[in-house]
């Protein structure tokens, strides 16, 4: 390979191999508060009487729905915990999903300007061939193709009431049972150096 060859792999190797890095380090959501340093997601919880509570967790693309879900539990029996109280029970619970859908196309053909090949270029329509979905530019021929990705993001929000005689039922908890039966499932965030 020519020593040419190598500089014009080298300038494109660079940015791909770090990208590759910033992708590897994105996990799902640990369990921590909303806005702890270097990540996204959290918990949040804000005291509306003496002995009712608000309690929110938000994950990232990466965090699933149940652990958004259990990540929420336990926050709210960590906190009955605080306040001295034996147990809750969710008055409302809700869980949000937001999605939203990434399209990347890709695919090269000869631009119109200088003769260089470019990435993309409008307008296309789109085609079903026999290798899938891609799209056709009518000046400058194809193929191009694009994957859609669709990310979903949850976020769990429960109203509280704690205390300590709690009457046995749907949507009520031993805050210490809570504790014990979900935290081997917790995941913590990595100390940073």
């Amino acid at each position: 390979m020519s020593t040419l060859n190598l500089k014009r792999l080298a300038k494109i190797a660079a940015p791909l191999t770090a990208l590759a890095l910033l992708a590897g380090c994105e996990t799902a959501t640990p369990y921590q508060p909303l806005g702890y340093p270097g990540a996204r997601g959290g918990y949040v919880d804000q005291q509306l009487d003496a002995t009712h509570f608000r309690v929110s967790f938000f994950g990232n693309s990466l965090t699933s729905r149940q652990q958004v879900e259990n990540y929420l539990l336990y926050r709210t029996a960590e906190l009955t915990n605080a306040h001295g109280a034996s147990c809750f029970t969710l008055l409302k619970h809700d869980t949000d999903r937001q999605t939203s859908v990434q399209v990347n196309s890709y695919g090269t053909g000869w631009g119109p300007y200088g003769g260089g090949l470019y990435p993309y270029w409008s307008p296309y329509w789109s085609v079903h061939g026999p290798f899938g979905w891609g799209a056709y530019d009518p000046w400058f021929g194809g193929p191009f193709n694009y994957d859609v990705n669709q990310i979903d993001r949850y976020q769990a929000t429960a109203d509280i009431a704690i205390g300590n005689n709690c009457v046995q039922g749907p949507g009520t908890f031993n805050a210490q049972q809570v504790i014990q039966n979900l935290h081997p499932y917790l995941m913590y965030p990595k100390p940073h150096a």
